[in-house]
């Protein structure tokens, strides 16, 4: 999958926001990098439950002081090569296309990410 490609799945995902949670986003970059930071290749990892799709990279709302502003803007990041290496194995395990499982494994990152920025458990984002 191209990089334009990927990064339309992670705006669709944002766009899938309810409006009130998108409205708070405003200072949050989102984007997207083939491997976290030291990574090598994710076929060379032994599990690919060990893949870290993304990451949230700042202070979450529920932990900031009134009127406090961060010194950095908050980042989620989403590790493209990871999360396509997850969906090609996933893809022949349940029968399915691989462009399904990048699709799904996109927004759930998307979701999980963010439902740090705002301090969500796992359960609260269910909701979302």
């Amino acid at each position: 999958m191209t990089r334009t490609q990927f990064e339309t799945l992670v705006a669709q995902a944002l766009d899938s926001l309810p409006a009130e949670y998108r409205a708070l986003l405003e200072n949050v970059v989102v984007m997207v990098e083939d491997l976290p930071q030291g990574q090598g290749s994710p076929e060379d990892m032994p599990d690919d439950e060990n893949l870290l799709m993304g990451e949230y990279i700042g202070v979450p709302r529920t932990e900031r002081r009134a009127f406090e502003a961060p010194p950095e803007p908050d980042r989620v990041v989403l590790y493209q090569k990871n999360i396509e290496a997850f969906a090609a194995d996933a893809a022949i395990e349940e029968d399915r296309p691989v462009e399904e499982i990048i699709r799904e494994e996109v927004r759930l990152t998307v979701l999980h990410e963010l439902g740090h920025f705002f301090g969500l458990d796992e359960s609260q984002l269910e909701d979302v």
